[in-house]
């Protein structure tokens, strides 16, 4: 197959991890491309033109925005090589069900860490992280 892959990323990315993930979960030949996020190239801001984030992952000159959009249509054009999600229905939304999980409580927050400015608001959130994960090792190692 002459596929041409490839993915706009940011190493620190959760996001963009995830397709990344299911990249090479499947085995796909692909280009990760670095995005400087201080910094944005013209071919994200073209190519993601309403949210100007990452990831954007390109497939032969088609451009998919969105890490949980990419991950099922990699799912779906590449069916024949190890599935991401079962094929049980309930099992499927039992996993569509974490995966929300995870993008609504888990990654939303890391990315208010990750962009933030450093005001007020975010040092109070990250003092409170560094104070909860003192006291996490304190106990865990005791």
């Amino acid at each position: 197959m002459g596929d041409e892959v490839i993915l706009l990323n940011f190493w620190l990315s959760l996001y963009g991890m995830r397709v990344w993930i299911a990249l090479e979960e499947k085995g796909i030949k692909y280009e990760n491309r670095q995005e400087n996020i201080s910094n944005k190239s013209q071919l994200l801001l073209q190519m993601n033109p309403v949210h100007k984030k990452i990831p954007v992952l390109f497939h032969n000159s088609r451009h998919i925005c969105d890490s949980l959009i990419a991950v099922e249509y990699i799912d779906e054009v590449w069916n024949d090589q190890s599935p991401l999600l079962p094929s049980d229905p309930y099992q499927r939304s039992q996993a569509r069900f974490w995966s929300n999980y995870v993008d609504t409580k888990v990654l939303y927050f890391s990315t208010v860490l990750l962009y933030c400015d450093y005001d007020y608001f975010c040092f109070s959130i990250r003092w409170n992280l560094n104070v909860i994960l003192f006291m996490f090792l304190v106990l865990f190692f005791n």
